[in-house]
């Protein structure tokens, strides 16, 4: 019976964060924040691979700092690469997405270098994404890559920060969790 319920509970989950993506996008960021923060409390570094990507995927648009959406982005990353079955269709279709955010964050923070760098993984990945003419998110990505290859074309040369992942930014070795508070 108590398997019964989380597995409820585990199946309820991507529902409550389609809900509260929903709230962002109707234009309350910091109450949809507040709200994914709180699932990311009750998921714990335990939960769902797939389910702690996806959320952190979310929090990361709801961040008003860069650097906090980078570090976000990072967490979703880190989450996917962690997940036990990397070859599922619903994980193979967020990477590209992953990796656009994270240019699109490097980008933001002057980061040209890294930003290419996930900007060409992000490619790489948009392969496994459907080719079909409705397939709305796979659209939607290949034109935010169109567009942001466009910026990113325009910035002089690279800024030597891509390190030795080629700006997979996993600094120090530190474990990614929610911004401490104070920072």
């Amino acid at each position: 019976m108590a398997q019964q319920r989380e597995q409820a509970a585990d199946d309820a989950l991507p529902t409550r964060i389609g809900q509260l993506v929903m709230l962002h996008h109707a234009g309350d960021r910091e109450e949809a924040r507040d709200r994914l923060l709180d699932l990311w409390a009750e998921l714990g570094e335990e939960g769902d691979p797939l389910h702690r990507c996806t959320l952190a995927h979310y929090l990361a648009r709801t961040q008003s700092d860069p650097t906090d959406e980078l570090a976000w982005d990072l967490r979703a990353l880190t989450a996917a690469d962690s997940c036990a079955e990397p070859r599922s269709p619903a994980l193979r279709a967020l990477y590209p997405s992953l990796h656009l955010s994270l240019a699109g964050d490097y980008a933001k923070l002057g980061r040209p270098g890294a930003a290419r760098g996930q900007l060409t993984r992000a490619r790489a990945a948009a392969g496994t994404l459907g080719g079909a003419a409705d397939d709305g998110h796979a659209a939607g990505v290949r034109a935010a890559l169109a567009r942001l290859e466009g910026e990113l074309a325009g910035l002089p040369g690279e800024d030597g920060d891509a390190g030795e992942d080629g700006g997979h930014g996993r600094p120090g070795g530190e474990p990614l969790g929610p911004p401490r508070s104070g920072s």
